[in-house]
């Protein structure tokens, strides 16, 4: 046979392409937002400076290295530019810029790229207002310790923010962490004339405010006051921490200088050069303007995306605080209702279902462990079709009490309709095919029917197969996950989901659903849903445990879990209408369906966003707040996890195994989640996969089963559009039969 070529569905596209779009949005709002220090934390101490020439060290504050020989240029006396470091910053630049305003001068602001991708509105104001923009690099970093080409880049992105903004470019440049002229060391002079080179002017500093230190307005003021008549650059800071400081200092240093004569000007113009800020090329106002719109879509997407987190936190938080309350009062009650000595007992046999398609590996066993069992059943096989001989292993067996019927393959929703329609009984079991019972388990699952309300009932399904690292992980889920989810549902009446390994049912609640609809890839959460629609109760027992076949590798349970995610949407989809409807239908709408789309819709899509801000964090935030936050909610999980191991008498031991889960069993039924999203908004049809066996249930508490006996065999051909005798479409508001594609089709 020959291998076909595979081609991606459009389902892993779409994931793929808003993978790639996700991560471009972190990336670019992390680069616009990283954190900086100022330029006197990141001043080190001086290299050897024999290279510089003295015409530079001994000269003045502007230095000209566009053309050989360099040259530098001195303010003239009394003359003072005010430059701004670090900004625009959207609260302290516009104020910074009302004190100029009010004295009448203007200044020089020495921008952040960042910054103006972020804010160009403050940019257009400081040229509006008659000041002129040099550049401050893109993301603050110590031009000396940088590759040639991230220096080019860091400049070019800067361009290209102040053209998309103001449409200007600017020929004046300052380093980050730089200050005076005799400062400089042979490192930085080769910057310095690395950037002539590319038609930069570099202005460095003559006077330093200090304001950056926060020591007070007065030691403000007097750091900033020239000693003498000396013309120069004063460096201050509207951005980079709290301004509150600068912004009083300079409305009281402005009207002192003036007081002495002192003439106010911009960089470019007090030591006469041409004005900085020209036109700029529409290229660069069209990179530029690319830029902005790139980092006003990543910013707000990234506000978005911390909203979404905020809100995986309270959920997260919401579900303890539900398990706490909720799952502790429903498993006190049970157990009072398991100690009464006057509690009616069930002991009506029942008619056990085993639907079966290639189940070779598992179906003896399985056969076995409910006839073994210490409440009467009638077993009911349904061989769908199956081609590797399961139907002759359970002949071969010839236990008592146990019926064979073929029929040829249709799906599992037919094979249980011929089930239910065969069974002599009013409550029916239905198990999968490759799961075991203990031999106390139909009797305890069948105790909540003496109660005529109740319609169902949901078994502890447990996994069988520990002896696997995923399968180990599939434990503790099926623990701290399934399990303890059903007892909240059970206390809230609204169960979503009797599990197909283990579940009783009552024969006249599936007579008036319809029996098992083929609507969804999840059939029992469809019917499970029917029959909390249609008034009946449904209960959990934790002390009816069925032991099923758990996935061994990442494919299968990839495969499983992605047809169950499937098929609970589809389900949702299904009875949507139970939201606005009354009675029974809408309390299971407004409770049960809520309950699960915030917690195994909603928060298992937004959960990712934890792991992903602990990348971008560790990055571009605090490290050690970044990691101290994940932290916390690992904690939560853990106790959570500890919590739900209690109450089922679980062992903990298994449980140094959650903090891998989280980093990687986790992501991935996060991917499942939201390739089954993604596959159903797309209208992609996914049929139905069937899982390998191993039949493997070592340590499985199952007792050996009876002296076999003649089994009886029949054959099936009918119809099974309407297998169930007698059954009805419920009326309204129990709509069953929403048309949710794509339908099942059958095994295999």
């Amino acid at each position: 046979m020959s291998r076909s070529r595979h081609v991606p569905r459009p389902s892993w596209l779409l994931v793929l392409i808003a993978f790639v779009t996700f991560g471009a949005v972190l990336l670019v709002n992390g680069v616009v937002n990283a954190e900086f220090g100022n330029d006197a934390e990141g001043a080190g101490d001086r290299g050897p400076d024999g290279a510089i020439p003295v015409v530079v060290s001994e000269g003045g504050s502007v230095v000209d290295a566009t053309h050989d020989p360099v040259r530098t240029i001195r303010y003239p006396a009394k003359t003072i530019a005010l430059s701004f470091d670090d900004g625009p910053d959207p609260l302290w630049t516009p104020q910074v810029l009302a004190v100029l305003k009010k004295h009448q001068v203007p200044g020089t602001f020495f921008v952040l790229g960042s910054q103006v991708a972020q804010y160009p509105q403050l940019a257009r104001d400081i040229r509006a207002q008659g000041s002129e923009i040099g550049l401050h690099t893109f993301t603050h970093p110590d031009l000396t310790h940088i590759a040639p080409n991230r220096v080019e880049r860091e400049l070019t992105l800067t361009q290209f923010a102040v053209a998309g903004a103001t449409g200007e470019i600017t020929y004046l440049v300052r380093p980050p962490y730089s200050s005076r002229v005799d400062a400089l060391d042979d490192e930085d002079y080769d910057i310095v004339q690395s950037l002539g080179k590319d038609g930069y002017i570099t202005a460095l500093t003559d006077f330093d405010s200090r304001d950056w230190e926060r020591k007070g307005v007065d030691r403000i003021v007097a750091a900033s006051t020239p000693e003498n008549d000396a013309g120069g650059s004063l460096l201050l800071h509207d951005a980079g921490g709290e301004r509150s400081q600068t912004v009083a200092a300079l409305d009281r240093l402005i009207p002192q200088l003036k007081a002495q004569g002192w003439t106010f000007s911009t960089t470019s113009q007090a030591v006469g050069l041409p004005p900085a800020n020209h036109e700029a090329s529409t290229f660069d106002v069209v990179a530029g303007t690319v830029l902005l719109a790139a980092t006003a879509f990543s910013t707000s997407a990234v506000r978005v995306l911390e909203w979404c987190l905020l809100i995986v936190g309270g959920l997260v938080v919401l579900r303890l605080l539900i398990m706490l309350v909720v799952a502790g009062r429903q498993k006190r009650r049970t157990d009072r209702m398991t100690r009464d000595p006057n509690r009616p007992v069930y002991t009506r046999p029942v008619s056990v279902i085993v639907p079966a398609y290639n189940e070779k590996e598992c179906i003896e066993q399985t056969v076995r462990s409910i006839a073994a069992g210490d409440h009467p059943v009638e077993i009911i096989v349904v061989d769908d079709g199956s081609t590797d001989g399961t139907s002759d292993i359970v002949e071969r067996m010839a236990m008592p009490n146990v019926r064979l019927i073929r029929q040829p393959n249709s799906g599992k929703p037919a094979a249980l309709n011929t089930g239910i329609a065969a069974a002599r009984n009013e409550v029916i079991v239905m198990v999968d095919g490759d799961t075991v019972f203990e031999t106390s388990t139909v009797r305890l699952l069948v105790q909540d029917m003496v109660d005529p309300e109740v319609g169902a009932v949901a078994g502890n399904a447990k996994v069988a197969n520990r002896n696997t690292l995923v399968a180990k992980w599939q434990h503790i889920e099926y623990v701290m996950g399934f399990n303890l989810d059903r007892r909240v549902y059970d206390e809230w009446r609204c169960m979503a989901t009797v599990p197909g390994a283990i579940g009783a049912f009552r024969k006249s609640a599936l007579r008036q659903v319809g029996g098992v609809s083929e609507d969804t890839l999840a059939e029992d959460t469809d019917l499970t849903m029917a029959l909390s629609r249609a008034g009946w109760r449904i209960t959990y027992v934790d002390s009816s445990r069925a032991w099923t076949e758990a996935p061994a590798t990442f494919t299968q349970l990839w495969r499983q879990r992605y047809r169950w995610s499937y098929g609970t949407i589809q389900s949702m989809w299904k009875h949507r209408s139970a939201v606005t409807a009354k009675g029974p239908s809408g309390h299971f709408g407004r409770v049960g369906l809520l309950n699960l789309a915030l917690f195994q819709v909603l928060l298992p899509l937004l959960a990712p966003l934890v792991d992903v801000f602990l990348v971008y964090g560790l990055f571009f935030l605090d490290p050690w707040v970044t990691l101290a936050a994940w932290g916390g909610v690992q904690l939560i999980q853990l106790l959570s996890a500890v919590y739900a191991f209690r109450l089922e008498k679980e062992k903990l031991g298994v449980l140094w195994l959650l903090p891998l889960q989280q980093i990687v069993y986790r992501q991935l039924m996060y991917a499942v989640l939201i390739r089954s999203v993604v596959t159903a908004v797309t209208g992609i049809r996914l049929r139905w996969q069937k899982l390998r066996r191993t039949g493997d249930f070592g340590g499985v508490p199952v007792a050996s089963g009876p002296k076999p006996l003649p089994p009886s065999v029949e054959v099936y051909t009918g119809s099974f559009q309407a297998v169930v005798p007698g059954a009805r479409r419920p009326a309204e508001p129990h709509p069953v039969r929403a048309t949710v594609p794509p339908r099942v089709p059958p095994h295999g």
